[in-house]
């Protein structure tokens, strides 16, 4: 972790009523005393994709280069990152096998353009343990994915035509 940067606690959660169905994210930033939170939701996607959504939208939050210490309930997501899956399927032309594409590959270049830019390290903790911050993300995410005229989730319907 680069300690010259903006240090940066991120906690994140993706929620979907159904898999798929309406689905949402929340994201709990918190540097020195500043604490900002962020939700939204669409109509119709994943909860694979609003945990990445969570993560994506937090870090195009910070206007500058910040090192990141990103807490997720996400093993999809902690595990593609940390165990080098997605520079794998990347490489392969976003394929996981010779005949089966990775999932959500237009979120995971995203996420990956903006680890670029930023110093993030993720970290896997359990959702629904009691950890405050986590506890907050999803009460977020569940509030986003029960609002009213959500958008569609373009990249998820993309998959589907």
């Amino acid at each position: 972790m680069n300690k010259t940067l903006k240090q940066v606690t991120m906690h994140t959660d993706g929620s979907c009523l159904g898999n798929p169905g309406p689905g949402g994210y929340g994201i709990v930033l918190n540097y020195g005393k500043e604490r900002k939170e962020l939700s939204g939701g669409f109509s119709l996607t994943t909860n694979n994709r609003m945990e990445l959504t969570a993560a994506i939208t937090g870090l195009q939050a910070l206007k500058t280069r910040c090192a990141v210490t990103l807490y997720t309930d996400s093993q999809y997501l902690v595990n593609a990152i940390n165990k080098g899956w997605v520079k794998k399927w990347q490489a392969k032309g976003w394929m996981r096998t010779k005949s089966e594409k990775a999932l959500n590959a237009d979120l995971w270049k995203e996420l990956l353009a903006l680890c670029e830019r930023h110093d993030v390290h993720f970290i896997w903790i359990r959702g629904h343990a009691g950890h405050p911050e986590n506890e907050r993300c999803d009460r977020l995410a569940v509030e986003a994915a029960q609002g009213q005229n959500l958008p569609p989730d373009k990249g998820y319907m993309a998959y589907k035509i």
